[in-house]
């Protein structure tokens, strides 16, 4: 079969300039080839454009505003899911507009769609009484159950992101004191995170059911798997999550945000230190944020917060009392004075 252009340069763009050039992570592909992913299917099954016939003529602005559209219509994404294809299709344009100089305007008519605005969203967390409540929802009798804490345990105390926790491996867990965990975050960056002493004990007797507790030749065994001894995606912590939360709001009063993902503990995390007077520097280390304009958003968040602040800086004002307006006879009798005229 004959390569189309278009096939070539995606093929080039995936696999060698972004890993070779740009060296991002693999999880960064992955997004990228997720977005060709759906824009294929999307030209086959809307456009008529089988993916070996499509050329680079045929990639034009048009075609890339109906897959925008349908990702917004018929899969429902988000605005701000529908920016990070719009931002993967730029980034591939980019890149091909210099080898095809015959098709440079209408590279740059793709260039010129605009992204989307979108409102910011309201930060969700849990109180400490519905993480406490989520935490005791597992069955621990169950050797799921003790597996299942475990993960809402490192996600809160870790304040990990979820494909962090899926790609941890035994060889990044230290148990011995201080105890910490290597988390594996965005852009290939390495931060390492101090863990409590109870979770500490909780992992490691969780090591040591799974056999994976001083054992050097499984150093490089993912520390969490499913029933098929496969690393856990994302909608399967997703999954576990939500099942607990279910649980929880089923057997206790306390209120849960209406919407609950993983990275919803991490945003718990970070708001329980701020509200334990822990200083945004170090809130911003911990969650492995480069700057900390973006852990300012949890400042901003927290409503306690703020009212503590505004109660500490208040400053009361002595006001006279004010005498009732009808013990003033003065008043009166010249309200009905001016009654009679």
């Amino acid at each position: 079969m004959i390569m189309t252009e278009f096939s070539r340069y995606l093929t080039k763009f995936l696999g060698a300039y972004l890993p070779g050039q740009r060296n991002v992570s693999l999880n960064t592909i992955k997004s990228y080839s997720d977005t060709f992913r759906l824009f294929l299917q999307y030209c086959q099954s809307e456009a008529g454009i089988v993916p070996e016939k499509l050329t680079m003529q045929l990639f034009n602005s048009s075609l890339i505003e109906g897959y925008l559209g349908w990702l917004e219509r018929e899969r429902k994404c988000s605005i701000s899911t529908r920016n990070q294809r719009l931002a993967c299709i730029h980034a591939f344009v980019r890149f091909v507009q210099t080898e095809v100089p015959a098709n440079l305007f209408e590279m740059q008519k793709i260039l010129g769609i605009p992204s989307k605005k979108t409102s910011p969203a309201s930060m969700s967390f849990l109180t400490p009484e519905a993480m406490s409540a989520l935490l005791k929802s597992p069955d621990t009798t169950k050797k799921r159950g003790r597996r299942d804490l475990m993960i809402l345990t490192l996600l809160y105390d870790s304040g990990a992101r979820v494909q962090e926790l899926i790609n941890l491996s035994v060889d990044d867990i230290r148990t011995d004191k201080p105890a910490t965990i290597t988390l594996y975050g965005k852009g290939s960056k390495i931060r390492t995170v101090p863990l409590m002493s109870q979770t500490t004990d909780l992992l490691v007797q969780y090591l040591k059911e799974q056999n994976l507790f001083g054992k050097p030749e499984r150093k490089s065994s993912s520390l969490f798997t499913n029933s098929r001894k496969e690393r856990l995606s994302r909608a399967g912590i997703a999954y576990i999550l939500n099942k607990y939360v279910t649980l929880a709001e089923a057997n206790t009063n306390v209120v849960f945000p209406d919407k609950i993902s993983p990275h919803v503990l991490r945003h718990t995390k970070a708001m329980h230190m701020l509200q334990s007077n822990i200083n945004l520097i170090y809130i911003r280390d911990f969650l492995g944020h480069v700057n900390v304009t973006t852990t300012e958003i949890y400042a901003k968040a927290d409503v306690e917060v703020k009212r503590k602040a505004l109660e500490a800086a208040y400053i009361k004002a002595e006001i006279p009392e004010q005498p009732e307006w009808i013990d003033d006879k003065c008043l009166m009798e010249w309200l009905k004075n001016l009654c009679r005229n």
